[in-house]
């Protein structure tokens, strides 16, 4: 991508990103949208069957970006208002119609600050982020694609689909934040995933697993729900900070940085949020080094309490052995 503010520039970007795009995808064409100042990114999840029938599953926020990346994603929108919304959803249901899709999609938008939107791409295919929209709906998005896939009809309509509470997603990547998110290899020596009421994981890797160079840096996606966007919040530090992995570094004191900066809460946060409000100086002094301490502590006792448990089954076997040797005596007098 190349953004150009003066048509002076504008072949030499032109040139540039036709050179990237051709070494990198075999294919040199590009193409020219207008650039939003301040864009919200904000994406529909939209569902069709092969008889016609396409509903929507609501919105995903998807601005907390780095390098065009999605780091924080939540659902729904604090941005956007009902009648937007309604518009929106009505227009990604009517592009799906438009090429009679079948099956998960999202219908992806940029809102500019006066809330005018504009569409910027369909990803026909089902997203990372999508359990934020399973936990908020209550449908399991992988089941309905396989139904879908089978030739069954959708068993809901538009106005069966209800949305409840609030749910984010944060990324946690295999990344060092403090050297320039280089990538973080190695094995994972200890994971103890958060837990707890409103909080899911879904997680590619456990304890023991290795982290390779070879693939994409996320290792696990934290989800929490709640009744409200708070609490949600609230939800979501509280698991952030109770998250614990050895092994490699991990993105997570950038994710609470996020959730906890008072632009986010607020909800009126660009694509350009962390470019503007994050620097290495806002992490907390010695967090990273303050997270390993705990999570080091917590396999130490871990190992005490296994070291513990492994006594008892020792003494355990013993006992057993001469209860036995006592009944074996009493039957042979």
């Amino acid at each position: 991508m190349r953004l150009v503010h003066r048509a002076e520039d504008l072949e030499a970007a032109m040139k540039g990103a036709a050179f990237e795009a051709g070494s990198a995808f075999a294919d040199a064409r590009i193409f020219i949208e207008k650039y939003l100042d301040k864009p919200h990114h904000v994406e529909f999840q939209v569902m069709g069957d092969m008889t016609g029938r396409v509903v929507h599953l609501g919105e995903r926020e998807c601005s907390v970006q780095r390098r065009h990346q999605k780091v924080v994603e939540e659902s729904g929108s604090p941005f956007l208002t009902d009648d937007l919304r309604a518009r929106m959803g009505e227009t990604a249901v009517r592009a799906a119609k438009s090429c009679g899709y079948s099956n998960a999609g999202t219908v992806e938008f940029l809102v500019d600050g006066q809330r005018n939107f504009y569409f910027l791409e369909m990803n026909t295919r089902l997203q990372v982020e999508h359990p934020i929209t399973e936990m908020r709906t209550g449908l399991d998005l992988v089941s309905l694609q396989l139904h879908v896939a089978a030739g069954q009809a959708l068993p809901f309509r538009q106005e069966d689909v209800h949305w409840n509470g609030h749910a984010l997603e944060c990324r946690i990547c295999a990344e060092d934040v403090e050297n320039n998110y280089m990538p973080s290899t190695g094995t994972i020596s200890l994971l103890r995933p958060a837990e707890g009421v409103g909080i899911r994981e879904d997680r590619g890797v456990n304890e023991g697993g290795a982290v390779p160079v070879h693939y994409d840096p996320m290792i696990s996606k934290l989800v929490a729900w709640a009744p409200t966007r708070t609490d949600a919040i609230q939800r979501m530090r509280r698991a952030l900070m109770e998250y614990q992995i050895l092994g490699v570094k991990t993105n997570i004191p950038l994710l609470l940085f996020v959730i906890e900066h008072p632009v986010f809460k607020d909800g009126d946060y660009t694509t350009h949020f962390l470019e503007e409000y994050f620097k290495l100086e806002h992490l907390s002094p010695g967090s990273a080094h303050a997270r390993q301490a705990s999570a080091i502590l917590a396999a130490l006792l871990r190992d005490r309490e296994l070291s513990r448990l492994d006594g008892a089954a020792i003494n355990e076997k013993q006992n057993r052995g001469w209860r036995q040797q006592r009944m074996d005596l009493m039957r042979g007098s």
